[in-house]
């Protein structure tokens, strides 16, 4: 089991992503935007973060190149949700380090398995 921080401003969305992975045998703690996310992260261990992009106060990508650039959390895998099919939001995500970047609406299947892959690849590393 895997410590995930769901990280979304709409609070419908943050619920399902959290149910999803409560159902996958994973914890989830949430944010609501990169700032309330950072201060989790400070708190709370987290073995990934899944972040919606577009948020009020601090988005997605910069939340990730505030992880990338904090040498805590440069290698704690971070998945990227997005509802927009903007290139310049995939190659900014990808420029930032994103380990995955999945497109809404999602199937439950694709969460779960992203976040199963990442997290074995993060301990194997580690280990």
């Amino acid at each position: 089991m895997a410590k995930i921080l769901v990280v979304d401003d709409n609070t419908v969305s943050q619920r399902l992503l959290s149910f999803i992975l409560q159902q996958g045998n994973h914890a989830v703690v949430t944010a609501i935007n990169g700032v309330q996310a950072m201060e989790q992260l400070n708190e709370a261990g987290v073995d990934l973060v899944l972040t919606d992009l577009m948020m009020p106060k601090m988005d997605g990508l910069t939340l990730l190149e505030h992880l990338r650039a904090d040498e805590r959390y440069k290698d704690l895998p971070v998945i990227a949700l997005t509802a927009s099919v903007k290139e310049q939001h995939y190659s900014r995500a990808r420029a930032a380090g994103v380990n995955a970047l999945l497109t809404k609406p999602i199937e439950s299947e694709v969460i779960i398995d992203t976040v199963n892959r990442l997290v074995t690849q993060k301990h194997a590393l580690s280990v």
